[in-house]
């Protein structure tokens, strides 16, 4: 069953899965840093397998010019020990149904360019690559 994380525990114990994907994240930070995006609404959902948290996703619903409402994955990342038991596509299929369910027309994510597996976990789930992610790291 995949759950909302809505408690400071909860949160908590997404953290090891999440490194896995943000390895630059610190677990003393994590809960206040997750808290802080919550209240620009990100969300945070949780899949676990035999009590341990499998699977997790980082997400919002929001709206811009280009793809009107739609939900945006900020991060998905299965236990790289667990990978390949159809927790990530449970996710998956999950925010899709989230998605339509508040009414959204598309569901967009960023993926780094050298990640090819989960490039073609996402193509392999109907999704397309529509565009390139530019970025530019400010200075002080």
């Amino acid at each position: 069953m995949i759950q909302l994380a809505s408690q400071d525990q909860e949160i908590e114990n997404c953290f090891a899965v999440m490194r896995q994907l943000r390895p630059h994240l610190q677990a003393e930070s994590f809960v206040a840093t997750v808290r802080a995006m919550m209240a620009e609404g990100f969300q945070l959902a949780y899949l676990q397998d035999q009590g341990a948290v499998a699977c997790v996703a980082g997400f919002r619903i929001q709206r811009s010019l280009v793809a009107g409402k739609n939900l945006y994955v900020d991060d998905l990342a299965t236990d790289e020990t667990l990978r390949s038991s159809g927790h990530g596509a449970a996710m998956m299929a999950w925010l899709r149904q989230l998605a339509k369910d508040k009414g959204c027309s598309e569901i967009h994510l960023d993926s780094g360019v050298q990640r090819h597996r989960a490039h073609r976990f996402y193509l392999n789930r109907n999704m397309d690559i529509v565009a390139y992610h530019f970025s530019e790291l400010l200075s002080d």
